[in-house]
């Protein structure tokens, strides 16, 4: 069958981006591996209120609402952080993506489950699952497909520049369900994180460059040991460095779009899928699908987030630059009352770049990082 665009993935991202193509009036078919939408979960569950919002979706996922976060390092040091309002919830991902799936069907996309893409031959994509093997043509693909993008090893992409490997689990236990809690040290590439799901339920895990079961098995028994479910996947951070060519467009997960300071990627995800579809409804229109044209979605992206993904992996790389001593350090100087005021009134999880700069104007927190990052310090300023 022939489509205006198709989809691989029906994640957050592949279904944000079949939305807006079946919106602007392309015919879409969007392509899910699995047999259920939103399963396996690979995902913390924690989006801030402007993530949540581009969901587009109704609150039915969402478990839990956070106003505050505390950093606790392994010296013992804490930084508390509370807003006293909303900052993020914690949402259940499969109810989330099956929510945005059936927005994306409602718009007039077709779902194909259980059916996973393993051949491309210009503008076919030949797949193989449930309904046996099959081909589709299409004009426009768009892979969402995650980390490990099986459309973007078969264009012959160069991938994100890190991948991180990540455990969580769901465990019962008491909890502040108004805190998000940063453990820096669980993982001195990246942190371990609790998160409150709800009364008595959090959601612990940590991401990582090596002995990451060993790290969880340690950082697990600061909360006991009964795991209601335990899940693992795999984090890519640094923009692949083209996200078009070849009719196809690389969103969210695929392209490389979580974000280096917390690991998140539906917000970008989501924007990016948008960015794409805007961009296959203007191809599709001027029965134009060359790399110029396509050019505009990369150009969309960057001016949209790209800086702040730029940032974020300039600080992800003066990350591991840091031993605890020095973690423990920034800890105590940004406890500090101006500081905290700061971090509360221009903390973004999305857009984090202006409160970075606020920080680095502050005497005490660059006097701090100056002598480990000078050149980092150049390029972030």
């Amino acid at each position: 069958m022939d489509y205006d665009v198709i989809v691989a993935g029906g994640g957050p991202a592949g279904s944000a981006a079949a939305a807006e193509c079946a919106r602007l009036g392309l015919s879409t078919l969007c392509i899910e591996e699995h047999g259920t939408i939103g399963f396996p979960v690979q995902c913390a569950g924690l989006l801030s209120t402007a993530a949540f919002a581009e969901c587009r979706v109704m609150e039915r996922s969402v478990l839990n609402r956070v106003s505050g976060a505390r950093v606790i390092t392994g010296a013992g040091s804490i930084l508390s952080i509370n807003a006293g309002t909303t900052k993020a919830v914690v949402v259940d991902r499969g109810t989330l993506d099956r929510d945005m799936a059936q927005a994306a069907a409602d718009a007039g996309a077709v779902f194909r489950l259980k059916t996973q893409v393993w051949s491309l031959d210009g503008n076919t994509v030949r797949t193989r699952g449930a309904y046996g093997h099959e081909e589709f043509r299409s004009r426009i693909l768009i892979a969402a497909d995650g980390p490990r993008s099986t459309i973007a090893r078969l264009r012959g992409m160069e991938r994100a520049k890190v991948m991180l490997a990540g455990i969580q689990a769901d465990l019962p236990g008491p909890c502040d369900p108004d805190v998000v809690e940063i453990y820096p040290d669980a993982s001195p590439e990246f942190f371990g994180w609790s998160i409150p799901t709800g009364p008595g339920r959090v959601r612990v895990g940590l991401c990582g460059t090596r002995s990451v079961p060993e790290r969880f098995s340690a950082f697990l028994k600061r909360f006991g040991t009964t795991s209601c479910h335990l899940v693992t996947g795999t984090l890519p951070l640094g923009p692949m460095p083209r996200t078009f060519g070849n009719g196809t467009l690389y969103v969210g997960d695929a392209a490389g779009f979580a974000k280096p300071t917390s690991g998140g990627g539906v917000y970008t995800g989501i924007r990016s899928a948008r960015h794409a579809a805007a961009v296959a409804a203007e191809a599709c229109s001027h029965d134009t699908i060359t790399d110029p044209i396509l050019a505009g979605y990369e150009q969309r992206w960057k001016e949209d987030f790209g800086h702040e993904l730029e940032m974020g992996f300039v600080l992800f790389s003066l990350r591991q630059k840091m031993k605890p001593s020095d973690t423990d350090a920034l800890i105590r100087a940004l406890d500090d009352p101006s500081i905290i005021s700061t971090i509360e009134k221009y903390g973004d999880m999305d857009r984090p770049r202006k409160l970075i700069k606020k920080l680095l104007i502050n005497p005490a927190v660059f006097r701090l990082l100056q002598p480990l990052f000078s050149a980092g310090l150049r390029s972030l300023w």
